[in-house]
Order: C-alpha cells, then sequence, then structure tokens
C-alpha cells in the first residue's frame, strides 16, 4: 500500500512540480521555496516532537500497556498544541521580521510573500497538532489508511495545479499558497476523524502528570537540538543560497529537492513500515531480532534508492530538460551532489531508529548533531570565500559520511553488537553492488547518443543489472532461497490460473 501510494504520489509530484514551475515563473517559485523554507526554520520544534511521540506511543503499544498508551496521546496532543502556540508567536515576530528586512525579495512581490508567508504559518500550525494522530496510524501499523489518505492529498494536489492554471483574475502565487493550506486541513481532518472512530487512545482528555510530561519534552528537547542542526543543512542552506545569489539559484534547490523528496519516498515508505517493528522489538526486550532488523533494513533501504538513483545520475540532464520547459541554473550539479549525498545517509536512519527506541538519546543528537550543525558555517564562509554555490551541497555530502559513523559508535554504547560485522554485512557489500551493478549501465550510457532511446535502453540496463546484483552479492543466502520460493510459488499460481 505505501509503494503504490509512492508511485502515485510522485508522479504526482513529478508533474505538478513542472506545471507549478511554469504557472508561477521561476523567480515566484523560487521565492515560494524560500519563505515556506522560513517556516519550516521554526518547524522544528514539530519536528522534534514527532520523533519522541511516534516512540513512545510504540513502545506503549509494544508493551501492550494500555491506560499508559492513552495517557501518552493526550499528553503528546497538549504539548503539540502549545509548540504550535509557540511556533506561532516565533513565525510572528522573528521570522516576519527576517522575511520582510533580510529576505532577498522584489519589491512588487512583497505583498504576495507576506501572503505566503501567513498560509505557510498556519499550515505549519495544521501539521504540529497533527503529529499524535499520524504516529498512532503508524503505531498501530494500519499502513494502508496512513496510504489511502496520502493518496487523497496528492490528488488534491494535483487538482490544486488545474485550478492554478486556469486562474486569470488572482495572484499565482497567493492563490497556489491558500489552496496548499486548504488541502492540508481537509487532510489533517481525516486522519483526525479516523483516529477518534478507531482508537481509544485518540479520545483527547487533559490531564496533569508531570512525570510523562517530563519524560516526553526531555526526550524531544535533545531531539530538538538534533533536529535543529540537520535542518541547518536544508533551509539554512537554503536561505543562505538567497543571500548570496538570490531567489532564481533557490529555484534550483527547489527543483532539486522535489526530484530527492520522490526517490527519498522509496526508503521512506520502507522506513515507516519498519520503525514501529524495531522499537516494539526493543520493547520486547528481543534486541537479536532488533539488530537484525537494523543491518537488514539498512542494506535494503540502500539497494531501494540506488535503483533508482542510478538512472537518474547518469540521464539527470536528459530527465530535467525532458520534464522541464525551463531548467534554472545549476539544478543539474546540485541534483547530482544531492544524490550522492543521500545515499550516504540511507543507511542512516535504522541505526537512528535503533537509539531512539532504547530512550537514550542525548548523546545521539549532542554529537552527531553538532556534525550537521557545523556544516552550516562552513558553507557560509566557503560563500563568502567566492565559492559557487555548489560547494554548499559538497559540505552536506561530507557531513553526511561523518554522521554516519558517529551514529554507529553511539548505537555501540547503548546495545553491544559488531561494528566491524555491520561495516561488513551493510557497507561493504552495499559498495559491491554498488560497483558492480554499474559498470554495464556506465558502458551503454557512454556509447549510445543522447535521446530517448538511451534513456530508455539505460533505465531498464539499471535497474536489470542491479537486481542481479543484489540477487547474486547483496542478500544472504537465505533471503535467496525466500525469494526463489517465492518466485517459485507465483509460477505455481500462474499454471493454476
Amino acid at each position: 500500500m505505501l509503494y503504490f501510494r509512492m508511485l502515485l504520489t510522485m508522479g504526482v509530484a513529478v508533474y505538478t512540480s513542472r506545471v507549478v514551475l511554469d504557472a508561477l515563473g521561476v523567480k515566484d517559485y523560487g521565492l515560494y521555496n524560500v519563505v515556506g523554507g522560513v517556516v519550516a526554520m521554526f518547524s522544528v520544534i514539530n519536528g522534534a516532537m514527532s520523533a519522541g511521540t511516534s516512540r513512545f506511543l510504540t513502545f506503549e503499544l509494544g508493551k501492550r500497556n494500555y491506560a499508559k498508551l492513552k495517557k501518552t496521546f493526550s499528553a503528546a496532543l497538549t504539548i503539540h498544541l502549545a509548540a504550535a502556540g509557540l511556533i506561532l508567536i516565533l513565525a510572528e515576530t522573528i521570522g516576519l521580521w527576517f522575511v520582510t528586512t533580510k529576505l532577498v525579495i522584489p519589491p512588487d512581490r512583497m505583498y504576495a510573500t507576506i501572503w505566503v508567508y501567513q498560509m505557510s504559518v498556519l499550515s505549519c500550525m495544521v501539521q504540529i497538532t497533527q503529529v499524535p494522530y499520524n504516529a498512532t496510524i503508524i503505531a498501530h501499523e494500519r499502513m494502508n489508511v496512513y496510504a489511502w489518505v496520502s493518496i487523497i492529498d496528492a490528488l488534491l494536489k494535483l487538482l490544486i495545479v488545474f485550478v492554478l492554471v486556469w486562474t486569470q483574475n488572482f495572484d499565482k502565487l497567493i492563490f497556489y499558497s491558500v489552496l496548499i493550506l486548504c488541502v492540508t486541513v481537509v487532510t489533517a481532518m481525516i486522519y483526525r476523524i479516523y483516529c477518534v472512530r478507531k482508537y481509544d487512545e485518540c479520545a483527547y482528555h487533559f490531564l496533569w502528570d508531570s512525570k510523562l510530561y517530563k519524560q516526553l519534552i526531555s526526550y524531544s528537547g535533545w531531539d530538538l537540538f538534533g533536529s535543529a542542526c540537520v535542518l541547518s543543512q536544508g533551509e539554512g542552506v537554503n536561505i543562505l543560497l538567497n543571500l548570496f545569489f538570490g531567489t532564481v539559484v533557490n529555484a534550483a534547490r527547489g527543483i532539486t529537492f522535489q526530484v530527492q523528496t520522490a526517490l527519498n519516498s522509496f526508503t521512506s515508505n520502507f522506513m515507516t513500515a519498519v520503525q514501529p517493528q524495531i522499537v516494539k522489538s526493543y520493547a520486547e526486550n528481543d534486541v537479536p531480532n532488533m539488530l537484525k532488523l537494523v543491518f537488514s533494513s539498512s542494506k535494503y533501504s540502500f539497494y531501494l534508492l540506488w535503483l533508482l538513483s542510478l538512472p537518474v545520475l547518469l540521464e539527470s540532464n536528459y530527465i530535467l530538460h525532458l520534464w522541464l520547459k525551463a531548467v534554472p541554473d545549476h539544478t543539474l550539479v546540485f541534483l547530482q551532489i544531492v544524490l550522492i549525498s543521500n545515499l550516504v545517509r540511507s543507511f542512516a536512519r535504522p541505526v537512528v531508529i535503533a537509539v531512539h527506541a532504547t530512550g537514550e538519546i542525548k548523546n545521539l543528537n549532542l554529537f552527531a548533531g553538532s556534525l550537521g550543525l557545523l556544516a552550516l558555517p562552513v558553507a557560509y564562509l566557503l560563500l563568502k570565500l567566492g565559492y559557487p554555490s555548489e560547494s554548499a551541497f559538497i559540505v552536506i555530502a561530507i557531513w553526511g559520511a561523518l554522521a554516519n559513523i558517529a551514529e554507529l559508535i553511539l548505537l555501540k554504547q547503548r546495545i553491544d553488537y559488531s561494528i566491524r560485522k555491520y561495516t561488513m554485512e551493510v557497507y561493504v557489500k552495499s559498495l559491491m553492488v554498488c560497483v558492480s551493478s554499474g559498470i554495464l549501465p556506465i558502458a551503454v550510457f557512454s556509447m549510445m547518443q543522447p535521446g530517448i532511446v538511451r534513456f530508455l535502453f539505460v533505465g531498464t540496463i539499471c535497474v536489470l543489472s542491479v537486481l542481479t546484483s543484489v540477487y547474486f552479492i547483496g542478500i544472504e543466502a537465505n533471503m535467496r532461497q525466500k525469494v526463489n520460493q517465492k518466485i517459485q510459488s507465483i509460477r505455481l499460481w500462474k499454471f493454476r490460473n
């Protein structure tokens, strides 16, 4: 269900990005991207709280402590309501001042900018108070519900594109931001109605349990620091690009991250399904199974992302020109660097989830997060010295490799496992798959002329090459046997029918 949802939402995202860029224009598209980025800086509070909420709800569900589960949900929702209020105050003071006085915005677009900003703030507040409901659905592993509501969200955003194209009497940038807010509200209401009707713990009631509040806030406090550090790479660098290069480069960055989000959805869907299993295994004291899940999901996350990233890396120039009517400058280089960075970081999420499952996340956020925090001043220094805009993304890629190492060491402090075994089973096997599967596609790419024939041929060769390498090199013998059994069962089913 999650992958069906992903294919649809990815297709919608790819199509809508093209149409919205064309309808708004490069400058307004870049403007929307950077203004939304300022609001995202404040939503770091939401990111920190969502990780804590998901962990505690899943943990109590794994323990089958339903009384504590009800209290945890109500406490979490209370904290999220307070967080939404805090973000509103910060956004209407510091954030509004920053947008109106520091960002590089054409004077004639300031009115539209204020509208976009206010709509983004309201959307952010809705999403913050939505987190406990989404976490409940994932904790119960109702991925079909999560998938269907996401599909509705994607279809509504597709409808927005057609409305935007037909719009003639309104400022399109303002109208687009208002419609996006409406979709956010509708999606949130669907989730909430379902959760309240389906799960007893979602019947909210205010309670005061100082110990529970302290646990949630303390856990989320460290995640807040870690999330702020990570956010500095994304939206912080986005703002730096605006300050040094203007909204056209922000448009290139926006297009790049549209592709990144689409590709990352493959691994994020996979990890959405795996996450509750890792946390529940730890809650049940089944550490061997938890480690097995961490090792295997680290590899499979990379394989899934590499399956898609290889053809995109090779044919990125053709894809961008096929997809967009006008490709903003720097987009090609941004995309290639970000894809490589994503491949490096694809190993990390299972390890991070395992650390979160233990509940001891102080060191994770303090040390690994600090590495991420260094990315912003280093990027600023390079841009100040006159280095090209691409240097900011290279800094982030280097951070990703260092963070992976730090996270493995921090997991070792909480759970006894072999880093050497992880390195051999995950990193070495993934590197072998990467090298062996890339030889033939690169050779074919080099020998053929650019065009639709090469694009289709290279894409097909990439898929077959990666799947073959994963089958013979990337998976263990017992998993290979399971794959063979599955293929055999499909053949028998077809033969009988």
